[in-house]
């Protein structure tokens, strides 16, 4: 039972710090530019923001897709909790479990806020049909490597104003690191079996 609440306690530990991070944001800093804190010159700074959509700000254009994002998070977030206590049970490596746990913790911590922060926060969008299940995400941390206006030549994004690096929050800084760590380290995660040589010998010609 002990290794069942060790993982899924990093879980708690992500959206615990999350929803922190996100209520000291909502509660003590001013929203969008007036409020922005500078942390490293002007590259890192902490900029409060929303975004009706998925991790970074990504979202779908159609008239229900909030409502789809938020449906497909509550699926997710079952079928991650699932696959978790699967790989503890199977005892899969270590780091890779971890991975998953930290990948759980953000989708749940995003999910927190689509669900409710549109009553708790009243962050829903104007034209929301209710504030349940339309929460806005609260972003934060903003690395401003590079902002300005992408020429028109530029395929898909060109003519538009656009910075380089997106704002994200602590949600969706445990997804990237714990799909980044995979996807760098899953040979190691994954090792391939070593493959059986099954070579016989012939039988000797009989003269």
């Amino acid at each position: 039972m002990n290794k069942y609440l060790k993982y899924f306690g990093i879980t708690l530990l992500v959206i615990a710090i999350d929803q922190a991070v996100k209520m000291l944001v909502h509660f003590q800093m001013d929203f969008g530019t007036p409020g922005q804190i500078i942390i490293f010159g002007d590259w890192f700074k902490l900029h409060y923001t929303t975004n009706p959509g998925m991790a970074f700000g990504m979202e779908l254009g159609t008239e229900y897709g909030k409502l789809i994002l938020t449906s497909f998070r509550l699926f997710a977030m079952f079928g991650i909790g699932y696959y978790l206590y699967y790989i503890i049970k199977k005892k899969q490596h270590p780091v890779y479990i971890i991975c998953i746990a930290m990948i759980l913790g953000g989708a749940i911590g995003n999910l927190v806020d689509s669900i409710f922060y549109g009553v708790w926060l009243r962050n829903a969008p104007y034209d929301a049909p209710t504030p349940w299940l339309h929460g806005q995400v609260v972003d934060m941390f903003y690395f401003d490597i590079w902002e300005g206006y992408i020429p028109e030549w530029v395929p898909i994004w060109g003519g538009s104003y656009t910075a380089l690096w997106p704002i994200f929050n602590v949600a969706d800084a445990a997804i990237f690191i714990g799909v980044a760590i995979i996807l760098i380290f899953q040979g190691k995660f994954f090792p391939e079996k070593p493959k059986e040589n099954h070579h016989q010998e012939s039988a000797p010609l009989e003269q």
